[in-house]
């Protein structure tokens, strides 16, 4: 339900002038029960200056009787067709002073680990601008050396959900296209969760690629040597021939 502008002083208004009740005036303007009878008692909201809601187009005669005449009727603040869509309103998303230096280091994050995202995709996500991007793309922004690529969501430019959402569109956007992906960049298109909760896939080092199939093949086996006969008497056999050991034997 819509709030009235300036709550507290409707709420001002509405005790002083009204016979409506503290329970529909909290409903209305979106307060606590206890808080409108301390601006009844005088010890909430002293000083505060009542804003009319009749005189600034939120309320009308007819609904303030009819919320007098029951307890159980609640306001409903006028409609302003002046205020049509003024919550769909279009355009860049705002980003707070105190962040927006670091928004450049967000795009390079998004457009180093996300590349599938359009530039689009980007400057909604982060409230950027296309220019930007690009430079940052090709590497021509004036501050590219000293960026390092952050999180956006770490640096609060956008909302899990958010970057969740975008990638997972990027994702269906190129699976519609027929584009072939490859495993990396199939991780990146799923949640940030999942992604973290993935095993590593092993890799092959460079200097081996190309051999991660072949195999050697089993030796052929050396055939047993034939197990040699041994005499025994051999090992007493003595070496023929003349010595002069045999010399000297054959003169005595």
């Amino acid at each position: 339900m819509a709030k009235p502008l300036m709550a507290k002083a409707t709420a001002v208004w509405l005790v002083d002038n009204t016979t409506i009740s503290f329970k529909q005036i909290a409903d209305f303007v979106g307060m606590h029960e206890l808080e409108i009878q301390g601006i009844a008692d005088g010890d909430v909201a002293a000083g505060v200056k009542g804003y009319d809601p009749i005189a600034n187009n939120q309320l009308t005669h007819d609904e303030i009787e009819k919320a007098q005449n029951s307890p159980l009727h609640k306001l409903r603040l006028k409609f302003n067709p002046a205020a049509a869509g003024e919550e769909k309103r279009r355009g860049p998303r705002y980003t707070p002073l105190s962040k927006r230096q670091d928004r450049p280091n967000s795009i390079l994050w998004l457009v180093k680990f996300h590349p599938e995202l359009s530039d689009a995709q980007i400057a909604k996500l982060v409230g950027t601008t296309k220019p930007t991007i690009q430079s940052i793309r090709e590497r021509t922004h004036w501050n590219i050396a000293n960026m390092q690529p952050i999180d956006p969501v770490a640096l609060g430019l956008c909302k899990q959900s958010e970057l969740d959402a975008i990638v997972q569109k990027a994702a269906a956007a190129k699976a519609a296209e027929g584009g072939v992906m490859s495993d990396d960049e199939r991780r990146k298109l799923v949640s940030t969760e999942q992604s973290l909760e993935m095993e590593a896939e092993p890799k092959i080092p460079t200097g081996i690629e190309g051999l991660e199939t072949f195999t050697l093949g089993d030796a052929p086996e050396k055939p047993e040597a034939e197990e040699e006969i041994i005499d025994a008497d051999s090992f007493f056999n003595l070496p023929s021939g003349g010595g002069d050991d045999d010399d000297e034997e054959s003169k005595y």
